[in-house]
């Protein structure tokens, strides 16, 4: 046992005062705010009034001990500086009696040294009074008077002492400095550690050094100064990353069963669903990073885990591993309002397994035609081949169809055999040619009936009456509800050939994109212009004018048939 850790109560000192910086070389992870501030000491250009901000334990009030002791130590005597140096703990001197005692000690000039520093820490919880009071002083301090403010919370300081301060922005300080400064501190006091285990402890910080260095102590307790790996996962209460790994190899072996067993070792272990859910999505993530040498530094890892990582992730491809992290997260978000969670978990690592053959399912379903022939002569493969043939031919023939502009209607036999077709994703060299044969078709058709292009001007009443007739002919053939989005708003012309319509909502616009081509095609025909466009945009402010309260459609009535006022009186009806 470490001879620094038996020594008695009264002498031991935690590692987070022992090893608190005295200079600013010795601050780690702040190097941009310690350097400004030794340049402004040395230039003789320090402001005074400054705001160290940023979370926990990142050094805010350390740097702002160190710059009051610099402030002074270039005068004769120092042994007195001390006294120069005031702290005020706002969050238990908040009220404005502890200000104004503060502003009657700013008063008196300081008997040695050149300045006299306050430093007020948590100032964010100074009452409203208290801030007030402050002010005038913090706007016009005595020129020996220096003020260093720090909070955890910036957005809490009101914006009139924002204005009268410099501001420091601390940041996070990053798990690899973390490590490195653990990692010497065992080594000045003979530690014996894991490497992995001091990375945990600082992911664990998530970025306050202060943090790392109190959970640092409590393992030194724990493993009587043996540090090791699993010693650490089990006094953090953190899954080893290997639960993790192993979870993925099931999960691309498709192992529904030993990954239910896996997630009830871990229950087991006394970790609920969503602490292995979590884990694991945050798993995915780091290897999601490693599929990109430019994005492997954002996983802070050791060597010997970072290479792990790399090696898992070349196993499957980014889509599957994007998808695996939407069906977790989508877990998780659901986790705590399901009545059953361990069958969400449960249900939700099924789906994880079937990922594989999902993506399978789909490439089968887009392999072109002339691939499924090679691949298999089976019959089943044959019939099958046949029938994508087919369904090409109607989806490529309908594109061509809905594309061709032309000012001549097309009949509805030659439409009948789309009613029933399919999409099917597919692109091969068979495909092509039927593409092109049906090209040279449709040309040759063109020719026989004698079909022009036309590029003739039309104006907005060309349009509104054609649009009528369209919309008054699909009431006469029964087809209310398209006809009565045609009739929401008037058709706009811009740009010439371009129509604009306008619809309140979605929904109405889903439902006219799928009738779209036919009325361009009577529009083109009609108008005599091959090159019209129709756009349908959305405005939901036009859903306001069909949206009516009670008393509106009342009055409506009322208008409409005067004894509805009548009646409403006789049976004393109220809206």
């Amino acid at each position: 046992m470490v001879n620094f850790y038996i020594c008695s109560m009264d002498n031991f000192v935690v590692s987070a005062l022992k090893y608190r910086p005295d200079n600013f070389n010795s601050v780690i992870g702040q190097s941009s705010i310690t350097k400004t501030l030794e340049n402004a000491i040395k230039q003789n250009q320090l402001p005074q009034a400054l705001l160290f901000c940023g979370p926990r334990g990142v050094g805010k009030t350390t740097c702002a001990r160190i710059l009051a002791k610099k402030i002074n130590e270039n005068q004769e005597s120092s042994d007195d500086f001390s006294f120069n140096i005031f702290e005020l703990d706002a969050a238990s001197n908040n009220g404005v009696d502890d200000i104004r005692n503060l502003i009657d000690q700013v008063r008196i000039p300081p008997q040695t040294g050149k300045y006299k520093v306050y430093i007020i820490d948590e100032v964010h919880m100074l009452s409203g009074q208290a801030f007030n009071a402050f002010l005038k002083t913090l706007e016009e301090p005595p020129f020996y008077a220096i003020f260093i403010l720090a909070t955890t919370e910036k957005h809490k300081v009101i914006p009139t002492i924002l204005s009268r301060c410099q501001i420091y922005d601390f940041k996070k300080i990053s798990t690899d400095n973390i490590k490195l400064y653990l990692e010497n501190i065992a080594k000045s006091e003979k530690i014996k550690f894991d490497d992995e285990a001091l990375y945990l402890i600082a992911k664990k910080s998530d970025g306050a050094l202060r943090d790392a260095l109190s959970i640092f102590d409590r393992l030194v307790n724990f493993t009587e100064g043996n540090i090791t790996k699993e010693l650490a996962y089990e006094n953090l209460s953190v899954l080893d990353y290997d639960i993790y790994f192993k979870a993925f190899n099931q999960l691309i072996e498709n192992d529904i069963t030993n990954i239910i067993l896996l997630l009830n070792e871990v229950i087991e272990k006394g970790f609920d669903g969503q602490h292995f859910i979590d884990g694991f999505s945050s798993h995915l993530r780091d290897l999601m990073v490693s599929k990109d040498n430019k994005t492997q530094v954002l996983l802070e890892q050791n060597k010997s885990l970072l290479n792990r990582y790399i090696e898992q992730a070349n196993k499957k491809s980014l889509n599957f591993i994007l998808t695996a992290i939407e069906l977790t997260e989508d877990c998780s978000y659901r986790y705590r309002t399901s009545k059953n969670q361990r069958l969400l978990v449960e249900i939700c690592l099924m789906k994880l397994c079937s990922i594989s053959q999902i993506e399978q399912k789909k490439k089968i379903a887009i392999l072109p035609v002339e691939s499924i022939k090679k691949r298999d002569s089976l019959k089943i493969i044959e019939e099958t081949t046949n029938k994508l043939e087919e369904e090409i031919n109607i989806v490529i023939k309908k594109e061509l169809l809905s594309d061709y502009k032309t000012s001549s209607v097309i009949k509805e036999n030659d439409l009948s055999e789309t009613k029933k077709e399919k999409v099917v994703s597919g692109l091969s060299i068979s495909s092509l040619k039927i593409k092109k044969n049906i090209e040279k078709e449709l040309k040759e058709k063109q020719k026989q009936e004698n079909i022009e292009n036309f590029n003739e001007s039309f104006n907005q009443d060309d349009l509104n009456k054609e649009w009528k007739v369209y919309y008054t002919n699909l009431l006469d053939n029964g087809r209310k509800n398209i006809a009565s989005i045609l009739q929401i708003d008037d058709p706009i012309i811009k740009n010439g050939n371009e129509i604009h319509f306008t619809l309140s909502n979605n929904t109405n616009k889903i439902e006219l994109e799928k009738n779209k081509p036919p009325l361009l095609r009577f529009l083109r025909n009609k108008l005599k212009n091959s090159e019209i466009q129709l756009i349908v945009g959305v405005n939901k402010e036009n859903e306001k004018k069909f949206i009516y309260s009670s008393l509106e459609k009342f009055e409506k009535l009322k208008s409409i048939n005067p004894s509805v006022e009548k009646m409403r009186s006789e049976f004393k009806l109220r809206l």
